[in-house]
């Protein structure tokens, strides 16, 4: 019988391209489904029997089987008779094949197979990547050399897809918010990265094989320690697997103590040598370098690019017409000095960014687009769910962000943009969440943050963060630099407001700190107003107080006659302050690599006699976007394909011409595996038929019209249904002969 699949529409649409379960069901039958998702046969707790509910019948019936083993053995003991005998062993052995049946329902609930002959995670994902390096989407990196780990090239179509990916993120954020776009460099001077932090904190903890040195990321070690026992370990109690499961959730919130005391607690050794570990301890994660032969100037290569931004507001702020809210773009390599590389594209050394930062307003963080957004409802991930061990649920983003859980519009309306783009990317709705970062994982200054997770073979990947960064970075910028970055609000009419001033007695100071002066002098001019009324009021009943200078790292004594604090009266033209800043960051290469999990199938050849690896991108980001066959070697045929290709060029398509005389089945099949959505086959001189990849359905249009529908299906003006249903079907012969 024929299967609807309603299902799989969600997973090829994007924009306007898609495939509707009508003219699927023309062309698949149930058993083919399998192959249409990579875990189309994994049910859901919905549908199947929960991990925990099948770990506590495991151990019901493994106490079950213990205990009739006994009663076996007593039987025999007792010397019974051999029918009590064999009732009891024949007893034992149906609870034996009843524990094996729950033993598979486990296996495949941690797992992700149905057990019987599905594509394990680990097995699909072996067979997507297999295909992308040898297709050369991409590849590891100096490979005649035996490469070296953290770091890839990307082939001919990887780099296409990369392309159309970062086209498509430009048109969705920089061309839709009128973004500025800036490109800085890589190398970034000591000075920079001190003000922002990084040279002091962008840490990852490291423990080292107390025999060889090998060095070993610690809560790699813990989460994978985790992950094996939960599915491997089929004996472990329900307690115990609710316990693994808090520790893989709360892993990043560890402290280097905790950490330790867990990697103790659970017996983790070296995975190469079995040898003991160090203690947790940090290591920055940053390419040192040096700027110029006398190496006097250090320098790093850029963790990430938003420093650069940070850096330029000022000149920025004026490019704008020295008016908020506005955001700047950037797109760029990044560089992390990782401590153990895995996971292919996922951890690297070398990577792309593309970052935002929205500047606004922190008193007013509202966005005059945020009603385009509101009614998006899809799975977010609170803290609150996270804590009390509840799964990340659809929740409509207008309810998130008025109930507080989303903490400002701004914030909001990149998430649903975040959200809208990754979808018509091509990735999977049901295997994307936005996950709300804990309390202890956000930094002391960030007001809110989330993190646009997509689920592949590996598990829950972060691929884009979005973060309220407060004013932090413009203001350590401030400091370090003496520079200014701030906005200003001008008032259509003066306002008077109460100042605080702080005036310093500089001879007094002079006198008392000589060549100090101007740190305490720095000092007692920073403090806010909550500290200069505390020593105001302590001067004006002790007449001397202690005061801690920072950058002497010591108390001075300060007294009456030196600082003189009080409140004024003024009338203000402007109100001056520092924005806050709205920073959605896109880690490229795991959202490609997010998308070839979720765009990879296979089926079954015309004879059944092999599996056809396919992958399903959406036109957006196909590598190539159209192919064109002559059906057989003829002149006349290869002179029209030409005529195509030119259009097609002339359309700025992407394609291929194929005039080899190999069987049309197998170049659709190569093309297929490049995830190419449309081909062109010329067999005759007025019209071609136009094949459509996941259908592998026909029509036939005119020679001159071909490039245009094709064209216009790409660019989203139409979609492959109304092309189906305006032209001719071509039904002589199969898609595959």
């Amino acid at each position: 019988m024929r299967f609807l699949i309603p299902l799989i529409s969600s997973s090829i649409t994007s924009g306007h391209y898609r495939i509707t379960s009508r003219l699927l069901s023309a062309h698949l039958t149930k058993p083919q489904l399998s192959t249409l998702h990579p875990f189309f046969n994994y049910q859901p707790p919905s549908m199947a029997a929960s991990e925990e509910s099948l770990r506590k019948a495991l151990a019901e019936k493994q106490s079950a089987v213990e205990a009739h083993g006994n009663a076996v053995r007593a039987l025999k003991a007792a010397k019974a008779t051999k029918q009590e005998i064999d009732a009891a062993i024949e007893a034992l052995n149906s609870l034996k094949l009843e524990k094996s049946s729950i033993e598979k329902q486990l296996q495949a609930a941690v797992s992700g197979s149905d057990g019987d002959g599905a594509l394990s995670r680990e097995a699909f994902r072996q067979a997507a990547v297999n295909t992308l390096e040898r297709r050369l989407f991409y590849i590891p990196s100096f490979k005649i050399y035996r490469g070296v780990a953290g770091l890839y090239d990307y082939g001919p179509p990887g780099c296409a897809v990369k392309s159309n990916v970062l086209a498509f993120w430009r048109q969705h954020f920089v061309l839709e918010e009128n973004m500025l776009e800036v490109d800085c460099p890589c190398v970034t001077p000591e000075v920079v990265l001190k003000a922002s932090g990084h040279v002091d904190k962008f840490t990852d903890l490291m423990v080292k094989d107390e025999k060889t040195g090998t060095c070993y990321r610690a809560d790699h070690l813990l989460k994978d320690f985790c992950n094996e026992k939960l599915q491997k370990d089929l004996t472990i109690s329900a307690e115990k697997a609710a316990e693994l499961k808090h520790v893989l959730a709360t892993l990043d919130d560890l402290s280097a103590e905790a950490l330790g005391a867990k990697i103790k607690e659970y017996g983790i050794t070296a995975p190469d040598t079995k040898n003991p570990l160090s203690d947790p301890y940090p290591f920055n994660l940053m390419f040192q370098t040096s700027i110029g032969p006398s190496g006097l100037s250090p320098g790093y290569m850029r963790p990430e690019t938003a420093q650069g931004i940070f850096v330029n507001f000022k000149d920025l702020y004026y490019y704008n017409g020295n008016k908020l809210p506005f955001a700047a773009a950037q797109i760029g390599q990044a560089f992390r000095n990782e401590i153990s590389p895995r996971q292919g594209l996922l951890r690297v050394r070398e990577f792309t960014l593309a970052e935002i930062e929205h500047f606004v307003d922190p008193e007013d963080k509202s966005h005059p687009k945020y009603s385009q957004v509101v009614d998006l409802e899809f799975l977010m991930f609170p803290r609150d769910e996270q804590m009390s061990g509840q799964s990340a649920k659809k929740i409509r983003l207008g309810d998130a962000v008025s109930k507080g859980t989303v903490n400002n519009e701004t914030l909001g309306y990149f998430i649903g943009r975040v959200y809208l783009f990754l979808t018509r990317l091509g990735i999977d709705k049901d295997r994307l969440r936005f996950r709300q970062h804990l309390a202890n994982e956000m930094a002391h200054y960030a007001a809110d943050c989330w993190d646009a997770e997509i689920e592949c073979s590996y598990g829950w990947i972060e691929c884009v963060g979005i973060a309220d960064r407060s004013a932090y970075d413009l203001c350590a910028h401030s400091d370090k630099s003496g520079v200014p970055l701030v906005a200003a609000e001008k008032f259509s009419e003066p306002r008077e407001v109460e100042k605080l001033v702080i005036a310093p007695v500089k001879k007094e100071l002079g006198l008392a700190f000589k060549g100090s002066q101007k740190n305490v002098v720095e000092a007692l001019e920073a403090m806010n107003e909550k500290e200069a009324l505390e020593m105001k009021a302590a001067l004006e009943s002790k007449g001397e107080v202690e005061f801690y200078v920072c950058t002497l790292g010591k108390n001075v004594p300060i007294k009456k006659n030196m600082v003189s604090i009080s409140k004024e009266k003024k009338k203000e033209h402007q109100r001056v302050f520092t924005p806050s800043v709205i920073e959605p960051s896109f880690g490229i290469g795991r959202i490609i690599y997010c998308l070839f999990e979720h765009s990879f199938y296979t089926r079954p050849s015309k004879a059944g006699d092999e599996q056809l690896n396919v992958f399903r991108f959406p036109p957006l980001v196909a590598p190539i976007k159209c192919t064109v066959f002559p059906l057989v070697q003829n002149q006349q045929y290869e002179d029209i394909a030409k005529v195509i290709s030119k259009s097609l060029t002339t359309a700025g398509i992407s394609h291929k011409i194929d005039i080899t005389g190999t069987s049309i089945g197998k170049r659709y099949a190569r093309t297929d595996e490049l995830g190419v959505p449309f081909a062109i086959t010329v067999d005759s001189t007025k019209d071609v038929t136009i094949r459509e990849r996941d259908s592998k359905l026909q029509v036939r249009v005119g020679v001159e019209e071909a490039a245009l529908v094709v064209k216009s299906v790409t660019d989203g003006l139409r979609t492959w249904e109304d092309v189906w249903e305006k032209y001719p079907h071509h039904t002589s012969g199969s898609a595959d002969d």
